[in-house]
């Protein structure tokens, strides 16, 4: 069994307006996602990856983009998916945002 305790576990900062902490096996990797200095005044850049991803949405409020469906606003409880492949991107709405990112198989890019 594989623990990670949030309190003793530093963040790994992405940019100054998002960090992340992140726990694997060998095909699933959920990752928490911190997102801060909002509302932002747009969205991140779209991107894809061939990876399945499912999110839930701890804190905050977004707007949820994915290629080919309408924008969805997102409060706490929200969740969305995204098949590989399928660009997407979020723009922070509140001051602050945490995502439950979940995906299948483990983003080996996100691993040092």
């Amino acid at each position: 069994m594989s623990v990670l305790l949030f309190d003793e576990t530093p963040y790994e900062i992405i940019n100054n307006r998002v960090k992340r902490k992140l726990i694997h096996t060998e095909n699933l990797m959920t990752v928490v996602v911190d997102f801060s200095e909002g509302p932002w005044p747009e969205a991140d850049p779209l991107h894809n990856h061939p990876h399945e991803q499912t999110s839930y949405v701890a804190e905050g409020e977004l707007v949820f983009y994915c290629e080919g469906e309408p924008d969805k606003l997102l409060k706490v409880g929200d969740m969305f998916a995204v098949p590989p492949y399928k660009k997407h991107a979020v723009k922070l709405l509140s001051k602050t945002a945490r995502l439950i990112d979940s995906f299948n198989p483990i983003r080996e890019d996100f691993l040092k």
